[in-house]
């Protein structure tokens, strides 16, 4: 049976597998941070370019954080020494920054979660360096789509199968593979909270969605098949065929009516170009 658990203003949080249901103070939190985490990934874009280094691009998310008052929530997290993750072609997930320079015909996911006054805005977008082959861009447009399907089914009396089925529908039209192994995650005071969101599954199953829930979609879509693996670093996962891999992701909270994307570009470039 699935825990609700309503929050008051400054109510300490733990992960403890219940629900949350925050009110008006989250949803001001929220906003804040999610939109530190929109403006960090529109000033990405005029720098992920052939020739910029990966770790060049995690310098920059550090200090634009840390310039407006934010702290990266996966600086030193269980370990991970870097202010982002950036996973390029068949990485699928929490790619390290590092010398490697991207190169012409990369996608490239960046993956940010500034936290501002105790809130997480966790988002990521694709990113297109140089010419980059038509394949590819498809991928891109597609798991854009999956997102913004999956956020569509979000609101209430909806279920989290909803979401998932949205998604995974779409996505296995254009015969792509949808990842299990990872998902979205309930989010709020705390990083990574209850509910689990795959990005897999049937509609009127899951969890009900109530007004102030918050929670990411971030659907990973392989060009090829769904398996994937995690490297010795313990933290890289890639695609087992090494086929391309695509993911967009929004924070997100449950309103009366809906939902609101907490992470909206503020300059309308949720997905590519960016011109």
């Amino acid at each position: 049976m699935v825990d609700y658990v309503s929050i008051a203003a400054g109510e300490p949080v733990a992960r403890n597998g219940s629900i949350k249901l925050y009110g008006s103070d989250g949803f001001e939190g929220m906003r804040r941070a999610g939109l530190l985490a929109a403006e960090t990934l529109d000033a990405l874009a005029p720098h992920v370019v052939p020739g910029v280094s990966t770790q060049e691009l995690d310098d920059f998310v550090r200090r634009f954080t840390l310039d407006r008052g934010g702290i990266p929530a996966t600086l030193n997290y269980r370990g991970y020494t870097h202010s982002c993750c950036i996973s390029i072609n068949h990485v699928v997930c929490h790619g390290i920054p590092s010398e490697k320079k991207l190169k012409d015909g990369d996608i490239v996911n960046i993956d940010v979660t500034p936290i501002i006054d105790g809130w997480h805005g966790d988002s990521s977008r694709m990113y297109l360096v140089g010419d980059v082959p038509i394949k590819a861009k498809k991928l891109v447009d597609i798991t854009y789509e999956c997102l913004m399907l999956g956020i569509a089914q979000a609101k209430p009396g909806n279920r989290l199968g909803d979401v998932s089925s949205a998604i995974q529908s779409h996505a296995e039209r254009h015969r792509y593979g949808v990842v299990r192994d990872f998902c979205g995650h309930g989010l709020g005071r705390v990083f990574h909270d209850a509910p689990e969101v795959v990005h897999v599954g049937r509609p009127g199953t899951g969890p009900e969605l109530r007004p102030g829930m918050f929670f990411t979609i971030e659907p990973m879509i392989n060009i090829g098949r769904a398996d994937v693996k995690v490297l010795e670093d313990g933290w890289t996962a890639v695609t087992r065929d090494r086929s391309l891999s695509a993911q967009f992701e929004h924070s997100i909270g449950i309103t009366e009516d809906g939902c609101e994307i907490f992470t909206k570009s503020p300059t309308g470039r949720d997905a590519p170009p960016y011109a």
